[in-house]
């Protein structure tokens, strides 16, 4: 058998693998899954490089698909890699299956992303290829050689985030992507031309990308580009492969099915299922095979595969004898643990903003945490993360030893990108830019919950107080958005996102230290523009470490409990030198982190917060966010409606965010019984 025909042979393979899936499943995309066939499996038979015998090598080339709806085709290609069985394709979509209906990430099995909202999936491939790129300038190239390919259809391509990928990639000239694009003009309920007239190719030639257009249903033209591809060394490239949705695919009464909406999103169907198998060589009663020439295919591919890692390894374990301690720091870079801080040395500024404590706290991060990556949306120097940024220097084209990522104006790209970084493995990724546009990136907050992504969300501008900016800039909902994360649980029954608001620089610290120790789940920190009163000197500031503790009133006997997070903890402890005088016993507790409280003892929590005692609650946020804390007893101050420009000690005023209000509020409180 010829090339040519070996080629078409192995992607019909694919092809009926995928339409077969869907249809026992009676749920999911064949049609993409079909038209894709002949790349995937050009890239996984001839070029993608990677270790059989060690799916996690640190080398392999990373392979992250973008629409997620054609896991058909992936998982088929990675059947014929042997990281499938035909039992488990059979299983498509079925509970406890390893083959949902989008991708899971799972090294072992050859899927770095997990993938479904389109778009996301080639930032994670962006993201992974900056990576790489800083991880050689610390390793070098024997170690950190690799190829981050990237798969990308019409509909990723459609959604904003591809401009910040398109625009970040390209003037980073990151030369180690090869993405591919599957344009087949159509999706779920439209041919692509009636929605979108613009032209890709000069739409990504403009933002500084070699563009190759082929025809991708063609071995030899996949092969080719591929091969231009990898011989880039200033740009990233873009291969647009036109291809055909639900290639061979036929209706039940013979006539073409291609190139249609019907095959998108939903199975063939009956006769037309059957009428398409046997087009494209299956049969439509025993579908689930691997045709005996494309298993050789791939078994002589596993064979060059040895060979070629074993020269990678040799040349490997030669670097590593002769930089051991390098290689010792690249062995727990990529372990996954927690890196070791010294804390020690570092003192903050009394009676500043939350934000500038998180800035000294990056300081002593970038200065001892060599393969951490910062980055901001362009606020470092008002988010502060520029504290990180002082110890290092900006990423730029050509030059990747910097440690800081300037994103521009693009919150959920940066996000993505900075989620890539850690899937690629090695890095350590943090992002900020203000609360209120955390709005922009709660698609990638989703993902990297779902996928345990210790990515820190760095987020000042916690409140009203961002003042004279007024209500557009102004925070309100965002923090009891977040805080449903704590509560929502991920698989493995961790709270899917861990968040802090810290009550002064120190309790910063605190919570700067558990973010870096969190290395399972996403952390977020919300820190205030303006500055804080520091809590009294007695505080034990580890007691944070709780969740939630008590920063005065530590006897069992008080008269009601004052609970906050934030700047509110200091003005409930103004507000409680008034009650005092009026001989009330009041204990006052910070809660930076309700669901880390929620972990505790029940010993514990009963102690911080006895059941049935007076809880008045003060937020700068909806009051939702306090009253499962203060209980069907307690009473919570927040704000319930929009921000309005002005200063924000002006707007404490008018809020009731004062020590008179505080008092006021909890002696009406105690009144009502």
């Amino acid at each position: 058998m010829n090339d040519k025909k070996l080629m078409n042979l192995a992607a019909d393979n694919i092809r009926i693998l995928a339409a077969s899936m869907v249809e026992k499943a009676k749920s999911g995309h064949p049609g993409g899954a079909m038209g894709g066939a002949d790349f995937i499996n050009v890239l996984f038979s001839e070029f993608l490089i990677y270790d059989p015998e060690n799916p996690t090598w640190e080398g392999r080339d990373r392979f992250f698909l973008d629409p997620g709806h054609m896991s058909p085709m992936l998982y088929s290609a990675l059947a014929l890699q042997g990281r499938f069985t035909l039992d488990e394709l059979k299983d498509f979509r079925q509970w406890g299956s390893p083959t949902p209906g989008h991708p899971e990430r799972d090294i072992t099995r050859g899927i770095e992303n997990t993938s479904g909202p389109l778009g996301q999936g080639h930032a994670y491939g962006a993201g992974a290829a900056i990576a790489e790129k800083y991880l050689e300038t610390k390793l070098g190239r024997t170690m950190m050689q690799h190829t981050i390919y990237i798969y990308i259809s019409d509909g990723g391509v459609q959604e904003e985030i591809s401009q910040g990928v398109g625009r970040l990639a390209g003037a980073l000239g990151l030369d180690n992507i090869i993405m591919f694009y599957d344009s087949n003009d159509i999706q779920l309920s439209t041919e692509c031309g009636v929605v979108t007239a613009e032209d890709t190719a000069a739409k990504y030639e403009a933002w500084g990308w070699k563009v190759l257009t082929i025809d991708g249903n063609d071995a030899d033209e996949i092969r080719q580009a591929l091969h231009q591809a990898q011989q880039e060394q200033q740009r990233p490239t873009l291969i647009i492969g036109n291809t055909v949705m639900g290639k061979g695919a036929l209706r039940a009464d013979g006539s073409s099915f291609e190139h249609h909406i019907g095959t998108h999103g939903a199975p063939l169907g009956g006769e037309a299922y059957v009428k398409t198998i046997l087009h494209i060589g299956g049969n439509p009663d025993n579908p689930f095979v691997i045709f005996p020439e494309v298993e050789q295919l791939y078994a002589r591919r596993r064979e060059e595969l040895k060979e070629i890692v074993a020269h990678r390894h040799a040349a490997e374990q030669a670097w590593a004898s002769e930089n051991p301690d390098r290689a010792a720091q690249m062995r727990e870079w990529f372990s996954g643990k927690a890196p070791q801080v010294d804390w020690s040395a570092l003192t903050q500024k009394a009676d500043a903003a939350t934000r500038v404590g998180s800035a000294a706290c990056l300081g002593v991060l970038a200065e001892q945490v060599e393969n951490m990556i910062c980055s901001s949306a362009d606020l470092s120097n008002s988010d502060r993360t520029d504290g990180f940024l002082n110890k290092t220097h900006d990423i730029r084209r050509s030059d990747f030893s910097g440690a800081f990522l300037q994103a521009g104006v693009s919150e959920l790209t940066m996000a993505c990108m900075c989620i890539g970084m850690y899937l690629h493995g090695g890095i350590i990724p943090a992002c900020g830019t203000f609360f209120v546009f955390s709005d922009y990136m709660k698609p990638a907050i989703r993902m990297a919950a779902l996928m345990r992504v210790p990515i820190k969300f760095v987020w000042s501008h916690d409140a009203f107080r961002v003042g004279e900016d007024g209500p557009t800039h102004q925070p309100v909902e965002q923090e009891a958005q977040i805080r449903l994360m704590e509560k929502l649980q991920n698989h493995q029954g961790e709270d899917s996102v861990r968040v802090f608001r810290p009550a002064d620089v120190n309790e910063t610290t605190v919570c700067w230290q558990m973010a870096m120790e969190n290395m399972s789940t996403p952390t977020a920190l919300i820190l205030s523009r303006q500055n804080v009163k520091n809590l009294h000197p007695e505080t034990d500031y580890t007691q944070a470490r709780r969740g939630a503790y008590i920063v005065a009133g530590s006897d069992e006997r008080f008269d009601v409990i004052l609970l906050a997070s934030g700047s509110e903890v200091a003005t409930l402890e103004a507000g409680a030198e008034l009650l005092r005088k009026d001989h009330l016993r009041v204990r006052i507790v910070s809660v930076p982190s309700e669901g880390l409280f929620r972990r505790q003892s029940k010993e514990y929590q009963e102690q911080i917060l006895p059941r049935g005692a007076k809880i008045f609650g003060l937020t700068a946020g909806l009051p939702v966010t306090l009253e499962s804390l203060v209980g069907s007893n307690g009473r919570v101050f927040g704000l319930e409606h929009f921000g309005h420009s002005a200063p924000f000690k002006v707007l404490d005023e008018k809020f009731g965010f004062t020590a008179e209000n505080v008092y006021a509020q909890v002696k009406a409180f105690l009144a009502e019984d």
